[in-house]
This record gives structure tokens, C-alpha cells and sequence, in this order.
């Protein structure tokens, strides 16, 4: 039997992932692939629920580390590119955004979550304004891969069959963050 530890099994759950997608990810494929008993995998995790928490915790980990935002910088460009990394990271797995759909920031996530908003509030945004502006920014981008990656498994032919238009999905992403940005504007424009 293999030694396995809590991050071996995370890695090889998200190689899994990646093969099989979500829907089919079993605890019974983990532990086979990982050369374990099934029940070995629930000393790491109790519940499947709490490994796919792991693993959308680990998925979104690169973006997550990128460092807060400098103060004095401008912060449409910081989020501006805070939200393209987020897109860009939930890509990066086959099924990221459905992975992570849910999940709520851990303790340590609160702190740097706290440190935006100030920067926001220091830049002129309203405090609660800001935090808006920032969960809409998220969850736009997390819809947006939903669907980018939903339509990545249609049948495309049977679209252009019936004159449905491609959709840019960069396009649309950045079309739409410009107006979640433009809005924030708005809101700061209100207060000063």
C-alpha cells in the first residue's frame, strides 16, 4: 500500500479532475489511482465535500498568492488584472469554475480580503461599495467561466446548424468587467 499524505492526495485529485471532469470524480477512482484502500482516503478528508473543498482551495491557490495591491496604485488596473488572474486561474482546470462555485474565503483569505477593501476605501470607493465591487468582479468571473466552460462540451456543429453566433469569451469577459468597473466609478463619483 502507498503512503500517501492530505497534499498527494489533492494533487492527484485535481490530476483526476482534469482526465474525468467533476461529475465523474469518485472517492473509489482517488484511492485506486492513488494505489490506497477507499477508506484510507478518509483520514485526510471525512467528506467527499470536504476534499473537493481542499481541492478548490488549491485549484484557485496561484491566483490567491498574487500579492494585494500596491497602495497608490490605481485601482481599476488592480482589479482589472485581480479579476483577468482569477479568470485565467479557474481555466487553468478542467471544470474550475464549477470546482470552486460555493466555496467561501478561509480565515486566512479574510485578512487579505480586508487589506483590498482598504485599498479601495483609501482610493475614494465607499466601504461597502467597494466590497460589492469586488464580489461582483468575482462571481462575474466565475460565471463567466461556467458558461466558457460549459460550452467547451457542446456540440458546436449543431450550433452553426442553427445560426447561433460564436461567442468570444474574452471578449465578453472583458466587455463586461469594463462595466462592473464603470459602475464602481459611478459609486466613487457619488461620494466625492
Amino acid at each position: 500500500m502507498a503512503k500517501v499524505n492530505r497534499e498527494i492526495v489533492i494533487v492527484e485529485a485535481l490530476d483526476l479532475l482534469d482526465e474525468v471532469g467533476l461529475d465523474a470524480i469518485t472517492t473509489r477512482q482517488l484511492a485506486k489511482r492513488l494505489g490506497v484502500e477507499q477508506p484510507t482516503l478518509y483520514w485526510h478528508f471525512k467528506t467527499k465535500a470536504q476534499l473537493l473543498s481542499a481541492m478548490a482551495d488549491a485549484a484557485v491557490a496561484p491566483h490567491a498568492a498574487a500579492p494585494p495591491p500596491a497602495p497608490g496604485a490605481d485601482w481599476r488596473d488592480w482589479l482589472r488584472e485581480h479579476t483577468r488572474s482569477f479568470r485565467r486561474t479557474l481555466l487553468m482546470r478542467r471544470d474550475g469554475a464549477r470546482l470552486h462555485a460555493g466555496s467561501r474565503p478561509g480565515v486566512g483569505d479574510m485578512e487579505r480580503i480586508r487589506r483590498i477593501v482598504a485599498f479601495f476605501v483609501a482610493a475614494g470607493l465607499p466601504e461597502h461599495d467597494a466590497m460589492m465591487g469586488m464580489f461582483a468582479a468575482n462571481r462575474f468571473a466565475v460565471g463567466s467561466v461556467l458558461e466558457e466552460q460549459a460550452d467547451a462540451a457542446r456540440d458546436l456543429e449543431q450550433d452553426e446548424a442553427i445560426g447561433l453566433p460564436s461567442i468570444d469569451y474574452s471578449a465578453a469577459f472583458e466587455a463586461g468587467l469594463s462595466l462592473i468597473l464603470k459602475g464602481m466609478e459611478v459609486a466613487k463619483a457619488g461620494t466625492s
